[in-house]
């Protein structure tokens, strides 16, 4: 279902992010690298197209939520060989909370949208700082699900992962020989303690790849996603939880 050849995709991305980054005007580009398996497959694939030395990353932890991710982004950018001088780390948890303090207190979602939106921030500044573009690092699956915050993690200038669902990404890691503790680790945005894609989802990337895929890529109908095997409680929830996200890819309304 999911079947590509990634050794000629792995080719053709790298070539667009070097077209795209060289037509803009630019020679690098900066990227938020969690510690998770889609930022380190986007940084694995700008530094194929630019080189190490033209890829900037920058780690933005929320405190001691964030320790264990620090460790595997250092792992990851370890496992590509970045440079020293081209890492930056910088702790958003003084800003985030200062913005909470005026904003009030709305719980974990609207804290996470908020940290979300000021790692936007730095990660932009620093873009504009080192004369660099910001690379995103949204898959398919979250873009169809809506599962990313407005302003915030979907913000980018180039975004070379998008077309693909999560269960490829994992198999792009594997192509680009990224460590198995990233490719195995469970998916978070790690925007609260225990928080976990699939558990905030309802379900898993695997179940919802296979809905997507039929939904969107084949056009067949619930009754037929079911005779493929796929129960329909779980057939049911990713399709209800696209309808309610819908609105955000139509976004903003323009009066013409």
């Amino acid at each position: 279902m999911f079947d590509i050849n990634y050794t000629e995709e792995i080719k053709k991305i790298s070539n667009w992010i070097r077209e795209i980054v060289h037509v803009s005007g630019f020679f690098g580009v900066v990227i938020a690298v969690s510690g998770g398996i889609d930022s380190a497959v986007a940084t694995a694939l700008c530094v194929k197209a630019l080189g190490k030395e033209n890829v900037y990353c920058v780690l933005l932890p929320f405190g001691k939520l964030s320790e264990e991710h620090t460790k595997d982004a250092m792992i990851v950018l370890k496992n590509l060989q970045i440079p020293s001088q081209n890492i930056k780390e910088i702790n958003i948890e003084e800003a985030v909370d200062s913005v909470i303090k005026n904003a009030g207190n709305g719980g974990d979602v609207r804290k996470g949208n908020i940290m979300a939106r000021v790692r936007m921030i730095y990660l932009f500044d620093t873009a504009k700082k080192l004369n660099a573009l910001v690379c995103g690092t949204e898959n398919k699956t979250e873009n169809y699900l809506g599962y990313f915050t407005r302003f915030g993690d979907e913000a980018s200038d180039l975004e070379p992962i998008k077309k693909f669902y999560k269960t490829q990404i994992w198999n792009l890691g594997k192509f680009l020989g990224l460590p198995e503790k990233i490719i195995s680790k469970a998916p978070t945005a790690g925007l609260w303690e225990s928080q976990t894609d699939e558990g905030e989802l309802g379900f898993t990337y695997k179940d919802a790849d296979k809905v997507l895929y039929y939904h969107f890529d084949k056009n067949l109908s619930g009754d037929q996603i079911m005779a493929n095997g796929i129960k329909k409680e779980i057939i049911e929830k990713v399709l209800n939880y696209v309808k309610k996200n819908e609105f955000k890819h139509k976004l903003p309304h323009e009066f013409n």
